[in-house]
């Protein structure tokens, strides 16, 4: 054990953290706004002290950033392991304690186990905390039966928990609770992140609205639990690699146990700018030099599995005429695919669809001023596939000869190198032979049974293909919003955050990826009507207003449109593209409304602003409050426009449209305290609003 100080603070821009030592564990005993320099730590640690009361052991344990069982702790440890077919009672010695500035360092050893634990903090872009834990095995093999990424305590006025429960095509929905003493548990066992949202949450302070905000950032399943521990705080316990049957460690081995960010912030709006802000800075693979975020039109709901060349060809040509700039070709394309019971693994162009390959429809896309996607779905096989026949033991399955399928389809064992070594050859051979701009890797079926090492695999291939086709951009899906996390957008550069694009249900499903991830990778589509999955009919009016906050694209045939329709839609990709540079550079905010059917956001970006608000239901009122802004300046003078086209039935209550059409001068004190009042009455009604800055 060291001599070094018992307390250490790291400080980021606007936030500091302060741990004290305490025995074999170590308290965070201050997160929050940044602390004056002058702050005496010995006197701030003397604050936060409990007294011992009668029925606690002699030394009181505390939960800490690393608790286990022994000394009369009674809560959930850090890590569980067995040993030689038994479970151990692991104790561990603090054996490190350091940290300056912005990162600390922490270590703990069990010399009778054999075990070491490594945890490193750091303060990264938008002061969020990265933890990253490792785990070493010295003397002989152990399993690991659970193993957290991160304990954070917090304190006891952290009293709210949000979170994103759901389920396919109705992901990501914000759910909010009171925490108590009973353990709330959100956790994956499909292989991979999931519908239910738990690797995202935050924790409020429901008095003075104080805010943390917590991702587990996993390739693969999570578990998270949030409860008051024995001396009433706020704990939030955190693993972000939970492997089907433990973690094993060969004598010498080493795993890491995952990485989890979180941050501080005083609010819910400035906590979402500090999350996009990483994400931008820190996790997105090259983002400095990304080109605008081009307007997709994906063939899926267009054409299906209707798939010729000529049809596709027509597609491109209605899609370059809306303005789109990049077609990506769906599901059907390969070998033999003319439905979901067949082909996956055989990733071979279809010659009886494509008699001379891809290239006449790349070249004929290109002309178009657009580039060329394509989807795939590598980590899956087809029972009826010729890979599966040829290599039937590639896939997941037990040792009998069950092998249960989802959609028609099996799971490819990432942990043979021959299965990795065949999808980096097929997908090479494809972006080789062909002009692909952009991959759409989707992943449409839980693991079972899991091998609970595919995570291994997945990030083997993401990073083989990071470093061989920099310059491709991808997509992960997962049925829509299955695996969203950063683990995967350090090698992505976009998710799909459901497969539903009906706009009512879609607006609450973005307003919650955006809590934490910026405009730019959300994938978001203009549908058909009626929506596919919903079967409910929108106005393109409506569904293109929704569309335009995220990354735009279309899933609709535009043949099928009228003329009034692809009119519509044409001018709100256009509106998209003056836009976008700032939708995908400023800072996001939700804007707060009264009414629950009433879903409003913005985007502040230097001198201009694009906001919009958005009524799914009939108003209670029928004048609905104003849309109240943020994140202005209060004394600047900004133009304020209600681009058309207007919402057409709404649009008729709109007083003196003249004067809106030319723009109305308003203060940011203005547009902040008193807002925008809009007809917003009526269901399937949106408003886009712009700002521009007036500079004397």
């Amino acid at each position: 054990m060291t001599d070094a100080i018992p307390l250490i603070r790291l400080d980021g821009d606007h936030v500091s953290l302060v741990f004290l030592r305490a025995c074999e564990n170590i308290d965070l005993i201050y997160c929050g706004p940044r602390l004056p320099g002058d702050q005496k730590l010995e006197e701030l640690a003397a604050s936060q002290q409990y007294g011992q009361h009668e029925n606690q052991p002699d030394h009181p344990p505390i939960t800490g950033i690393f608790p286990q069982t022994g000394g009369g702790y009674d809560g959930p440890p850090a890590l569980e392991i067995v040993q030689s077919d038994r479970v151990v009672d692991p104790d561990f010695r603090l054996d490190g304690f350091a940290g300056s500035d912005r990162q600390a360092r922490f270590t703990w050893a069990d010399e009778s186990a054999g075990l070491q634990v490594d945890q490193l903090w750091e303060i990264g872009t938008g002061d969020i905390v990265r933890v990253t834990t490792g785990l070493t095995a010295h003397k002989q093999s152990a399993t690991v039966v659970t193993a957290s990424s991160l304990v954070l305590p917090l304190a006891s006025r952290f009293d709210r928990l949000t979170w994103f429960p759901g389920r396919w095509a109705k992901e990501a929905q914000e759910t909010k609770l009171t925490i108590d003493s009973r353990i709330m548990d959100m956790s994956t066992h499909a292989g991979k992140p999931g519908f239910d949202g738990g690797n995202w949450i935050m924790l409020a302070d429901s008095g003075q609205g104080d805010q943390i905000g917590i991702h587990t950032s996993s390739l693969g399943n999570h578990n998270v639990q949030v409860f008051r521990d024995f001396d009433g705080r706020t704990v939030a316990k955190m693993a972000a690699h939970c492997p089907t049957g433990g973690i094993s460690l060969a004598d010498g081995g080493s795993s890491d146990l995952g990485v989890i960010e979180f941050c501080y912030a005083p609010n819910a709006d400035l906590m979402t700018q500090r999350f996009q802000d990483y994400v931008r800075n820190e996790i997105l693979p090259n983002r400095t030099n990304w080109a605008p975020r081009k307007v997709h039109l994906n063939s899926w709901e267009a054409l299906s599995f209707d798939l010729s060349e000529s049809g596709l060809m027509q597609l491109a040509d209605d899609a370059a005429k809306l303005g789109v700039e990049r077609l990506v070709l769906d599901d059907g394309w390969f070998k033999n695919r003319r439905n979901d019971r067949a082909a996956l693994g055989d990733w071979k162009v279809d010659e009886a669809i494509f008699p001379n390959g891809l290239t006449p429809l790349i070249d004929h896309v290109k002309s178009l001023g657009m580039d060329f996607g394509l989807w795939v779905e590598p980590e899956m096989i087809s029972p009826d596939s010729d890979l599966y026949r040829a290599h039937p033991d590639w896939c997941l399955h037990g040792q009998g000869d069950d092998r249960p399928t989802e959609r028609n389809q099996l799971v490819l064992d990432l942990t043979r190198p021959e299965v990795r070594k065949y999808i980096k050859h097929a997908l090479d051979a494809l972006l080789r032979d062909n002009d692909i701009a952009y991959l759409k890797w989707d992943h449409n079926r839980r693991l079972f049974p899991d091998n609970g090492c595919q995570q291994d695999g997945i990030r083997e291939l993401l990073k083989h293909m990071r470093e061989k086709w920099p310059d491709v951009e991808m997509e992960i899906c997962s049925s829509g919003g299955g695996r969203i996390s950063t683990a995967y957008l350090r090698h992505c550069h976009r998710v799909w955050p459901s497969d539903n694009n009906d706009p009512i249900e879609r607006l609450p499903i973005m307003q919650s990826w955006s809590r934490f991830l910026p405009l730019e990778v959300l994938g978001n589509h203009v549908g058909p009507s009626p929506n596919p999955i919903t079967g409910r009919q929108t106005n393109m009016d409506f569904r293109s207003k929704v569309a335009v906050f995220g990354h735009m694209g279309v899933e609709a045939n535009p043949a099928d449109m009228s003329d009034a329709d692809r009119d519509c839609l044409a001018a709100h990709i256009a509106l998209y593209k003056q836009w976008r540079s700032v939708l995908h550079s400023g800072d996001y905010a939700r804007l707060d409304h009264p009414d629950d059917g009433i879903f409003a956001h913005m985007v502040v970006g230097g001198d201009a602003a694009i906001g919009m608000a958005a009524q799914t239901g009939f108003g209670e009122n029928f004048n609905a409050a104003p849309v109240r802004l943020k994140g202005l300046v209060p004394d600047a003078q900004y133009l304020v426009q209600l681009p058309k086209p207007w919402p057409k039935k709404a649009s008729q209550y709109l007083p003196d449209a003249g004067r809106w059409g030319d723009g109305l001068r308003l203060t940011g004190q203005a547009l902040m305290q008193q807002g925008l009042t809009l007809p917003l009455t009526h269901p399937e009604t949106a408003w886009l609003f712009t700002l521009q800055r007036i500079v004397s």
